[in-house]
């Protein structure tokens, strides 16, 4: 396995390039996010660990950088903040994790092994999901309402799929945030409000037809009927 780690700190750096090299991984560090970038090639690694406040590009570019050319390879963000602002931004660029500094070694390994598992785990994927006029296509991680491209950040394209797969069945908060990420946000489940707000603008707001759903008390669900 073959890690690509963004860290500028040299000594925490070189502890976790030790580390990761204990548990037989490769690790290949880089300390200027702007390097980095010049340097990726898609899909190269197994996994990608980044600190966010590094010279040249700091990791949250970074990441969305590497998205743009590598829409799966997991990426785990390594913060010293632990404002729900800098993680909203994280995952809206594509990251699938996060760890707030000082952490232990250990719990690292432990989200890059959930993260590795996922990976590997088949994923049977529906070309085209239809609901009323609109049109999610989840290989291509598209979606159109009414024939017109809805740009949907990778986070919030995830919630669409989630809900979409439920079928019009109600999900509740705790459902979709143990499906949205890993390991939960350290607050509360307004964050799922958020994101469903985000989304419910972007696809329902200029269309007299609203399909993303909310029963009071329960949770949230996709359909066209009430």
């Amino acid at each position: 396995m073959k890690i690509l780690l963004l860290e500028d700190d040299f000594t925490l750096s070189k502890e976790i390039s030790a580390f990761f090299t204990s548990k037989e991984f490769e690790c290949v560090p880089y300390y200027d996010g702007s390097l980095l970038l010049k340097k990726y090639f898609p899909y190269e690694y197994d996994l990608i660990v980044l600190d966010i406040n590094v010279p040249g590009i700091n990791g949250i570019d970074v990441c969305k950088g590497i998205r743009e050319t590598d829409k799966k390879t997991p990426i785990i963000m390594l913060t010293a903040f632990s404002e729900i602002e800098d993680k909203l931004s994280s995952f809206d660029n594509g990251a699938d994790d996060y760890l707030v500094k000082p952490f232990h070694f250990e719990e690292l390994y432990a989200r890059v092994q959930s993260l590795l598992r996922r990976k590997e785990v088949p994923q049977q994927i529906e070309n085209k999901i239809v609901i009323k006029d609109l049109e999610i296509f989840e290989e291509d991680m598209k979606v159109f309402r009414a024939g017109e491209e809805i740009k949907l950040t990778p986070k919030e394209f995830k919630l669409i799929l989630i809900l979409a797969h439920a079928k019009g069945k109600v999900l509740s908060k705790q459902f979709i945030a143990e499906k949205l990420w890993d390991y939960h946000i350290e607050t509360n489940q307004n964050t799922i409000e958020v994101y469903v707000n985000f989304l419910r603008k972007k696809i329902d707001k200029d269309h007299e037809i609203k399909l993303l759903r909310t029963k009071v008390g329960y949770g949230y669900y996709l359909s066209d009927q009430e």
